[in-house]
């Protein structure tokens, strides 16, 4: 007996001991660390981002798990289911990253990812493209089914060009016009009629025109064909469908403001790319042979925002590749002094540089003009 409890205590001891030599060793390890080297500065614009995504973060579990507070407990009872995070942002959140700016938005964000998994999707493309021009982009994915028009025509258009395209291939419920005549008769220069955009871009009858078969002309004289491009502010699908006539497959970008323009692209057989104007486009760097900038893109754009964004088409242009500014409109005065010096910072060639007066209400009110100009990019740098 005696025994027994003096080798229990003789282990004890020891094990007692080993345990103080492990926290000896542990806190002189903690308190000596290894010399590490110095980490270099983070740039100011990339802590910002951080600090963007974080904020983003925060919010995202705070809203997850609300601390109660005197003036909120009362709140509580009435907005509580409103209140509440659908629950696929929060699981999408964890699969996937969220654009940094949905974070400013999150009633509205909210109200997207606010629906029944595995059931129809709430028909909202007003709202989707209220988050992307917001910089919500890309938006969150959803695990629903998209809705689609009731009864859609089995025959599809097989040319860009059509007699005229089918109104029930498209939902028109959140628009006033009810069929594509209806848009046609209110604004014929939409495109909502493709065969009179037939001979937009074959046809010379001023300066600022650039004919689909004189660019592949320019193009081919200067060994540098053109087979891939990407229009920005396409509408609907004009460019890209002039030049799929001569087997140049273009990507065109545009978004359904008071209009179906990315239905109406679709239906010509053409590839619409739902993305605004300021954010980078999904077109890997250096495979385009071509950029056009059409109307869309305009003095309206701020000047930082149109810079990035020819430096984002100066990216997917390969060497040798052009650059299309399509009557790109702006004040006389800001040509010259603003515009001008912008577009140089690119360093490309000039092959057509060509100015005009705007001579619509707006243009003579604000004296603007015109210009369409033809950019190659130097073949390296």
């Amino acid at each position: 007996m005696g025994l027994t409890m003096g080798l229990n205590l003789l282990l004890l001891m020891a094990m007692v001991a080993t345990n103080i030599l492990s926290l000896y060793h542990l806190s002189s390890t903690v308190q000596s660390p290894k010399a590490t080297p110095t980490a270099q500065p983070v740039p100011d614009h990339l802590l910002h981002q951080l600090h963007t995504i974080r904020s983003a973060i925060n919010h995202l579990t705070r809203l997850q798990h609300p601390t109660p507070t005197a003036s909120s407990n009362a709140a509580t009872a009435t907005s509580s289911a409103s209140a509440a995070v659908p629950p696929d942002l929060l699981l999408y959140s964890q699969l996937s990253p969220i654009a940094s700016s949905c974070h400013n938005h999150p009633d509205l964000l909210h109200q997207y990812m606010n629906y029944t998994p595995f059931s129809m999707c709430p028909y909202d493309p007003d709202l989707a493209e209220t988050l992307i021009l917001r910089g919500c982009h890309p938006l969150p994915r959803r695990r629903c089914f998209s809705r689609t028009p009731s009864k859609p025509s089995s025959s599809l258009p097989l040319q860009p060009f059509p007699s005229s395209l089918p109104d029930s291939n498209v939902i028109w419920s959140k628009y006033s016009c009810k069929s594509f005549s209806c848009l046609n008769h209110y604004n014929p220069s939409l495109g909502f009629d493709p065969s009179l955009d037939s001979s937009r871009f074959s046809s010379y009858s001023s300066d600022l025109d650039l004919p689909v078969p004189q660019l592949l002309h320019i193009a081919r004289s200067a060994s540098s064909p053109l087979r891939l491009g990407v229009d920005i502010g396409g509408g609907t699908g004009s460019f890209a469908a002039a030049m799929k006539a001569h087997n140049v497959t273009v990507l065109t970008t545009t978004m359904n403001l008071g209009a179906p323009y990315s239905e109406a692209t679709a239906l010509r057989g053409l590839l619409p790319l739902h993305a605004p104007l300021q954010q980078r486009l999904p077109v890997f760097d250096g495979v385009a042979d071509l950029v056009r900038c059409g109307r869309a893109v305009n003095r309206w754009i701020p000047d930082t925002v149109l810079e990035f964004l020819l430096f984002d088409a100066d990216r997917m242009l390969r060497g040798g590749g052009y650059l299309l500014l399509d009557r790109f409109f702006s004040k006389g005065p800001d040509l010259e002094n603003k515009y001008k010096p912008l577009i140089g910072k690119l360093g490309y060639k000039k092959v057509k540089w060509a100015t005009a007066n705007k001579t619509d209400s707006s243009g003579i009110k604000n004296g603007e003009v015109f210009l369409t100009a033809l950019l190659q990019k130097p073949v390296s740098k």
